[in-house]
């Protein structure tokens, strides 16, 4: 058993105003429901007074802990802090603007120890933002659900609920807080549902995203999906695609070989094999072929120097109550 039954860890950037209330609302719901709680504040480089209202928060609760970057290091970073501190039995995100609800902790507790799950995701169905941000929102889901085979209506929602030892075993980097379900999905906790919860107008300040994140997100989908299913052996990736260059281009090398010798053979009219485009395609295709298996090779390498036995997790064992041999 955890030190505490509930750890929650909530990202801040610039969120001065709603601290205190969130911090408030949140102690209300968990005190009634006599729960252990533990509350993370990541402070992730605030220019405003976040970091001294999470200060007197701390102060006056030693249930709240702040810690603060020395500068903005993104919403991931922030997680993976909150990850790496965490001791509750059960670790709940959420952000600071106040538009998660902290009424939603319960429910979300009874959800993963009820139903033995990894993870509960919110779903924020009925959303309060303009259509400029849910119809994107929409599409990027949709392409996500898609590619990684789990069907979350929103990767994106920052309430969610994990086991500790799932936060424990994964890790969140650059912008893949949205991937969170299928980087664990990859680490065997595949037991992932989803829950609707209230999405609440913001009430404070102003959001912290663009446009910008959905491209990005597109290309954070493809790199998480790409080291997720080749980080032990990108060979199979590399090695693939360079064995299907490569005999391309030796197909088509011996194709224009073999058509000169026939005309010549025949007496028909020739023309120098550098004279011809196919020539030059086939050449290219033997060069990216080679460098392809190359770029495998190197990786490969680097797996086995930089290979961790933690990197296989054990669920499980039949000797747990046998004592050490």
């Amino acid at each position: 058993m955890s030190k505490k039954d509930l750890t929650i860890v909530v990202p801040v950037y610039n969120e001065e105003e709603s601290i205190p209330e969130l911090l408030e609302w949140i102690f209300r719901v968990i005190d009634s429901n006599n729960i252990s709680t533990e509350v993370l504040m990541i402070d992730d480089g605030s220019t405003d007074t976040s970091w001294s209202v999470i200060k007197n928060s701390a102060a006056q609760d030693s249930r709240v802990v702040g810690l603060r970057f020395n500068r903005n290091h993104g919403k991931s970073a922030a997680l993976q802090t909150g990850f790496d501190r965490a001791e509750g039995e059960i670790v709940i995100t959420m952000d600071a603007d106040m538009q998660d609800s902290p009424d939603e902790i319960p429910d979300l507790i009874k959800l993963i120890q009820d139903q033995n799950l990894h993870i509960v995701s919110g779903w924020k169905k009925e959303r309060h933002d303009p259509i400029s941000k849910t119809a994107p929102s929409k599409l990027f889901n949709w392409v996500t659900r898609k590619v990684s085979g789990i069907k979350l209506h929103d990767f994106n929602c920052g309430l969610k609920a994990y086991r500790l030892d799932v936060v424990k075993n994964i890790h969140v980097y650059g912008e893949m807080h949205r991937y969170i379900p299928l980087i664990a999905k990859w680490n065997g906790f595949n037991r992932i549902q989803e829950k609707v919860v209230e999405h609440r107008a913001r009430k404070y300040g102003t959001t912290k995203y663009g446009m910008k994140r959905f491209i990005t997100g597109f290309l954070d989908l493809l790199s998480v999906t790409f080291v997720s299913r080749f980080k032990k052996n990108p060979m199979h990736f590399f090695g693939a695609f360079g064995s299907l260059s490569f005999m391309g281009g030796f197909f088509l090398t011996i194709w224009v070989i073999a058509e000169k010798l026939y005309r010549q053979y025949h007496h028909l009219k020739t023309r120098d094999v550098v004279d011809q485009p196919l020539f030059f395609l086939a050449l290219v295709a033997l060069i990216i072929g080679m460098q392809l298996f190359l770029a495998g090779f190197l990786a490969e390498m680097m797996i086995q120097v930089n290979h961790k036995k933690g990197d296989y997790l054990i669920s499980e064992k039949t000797d747990d109550t046998k004592g050490n041999a």
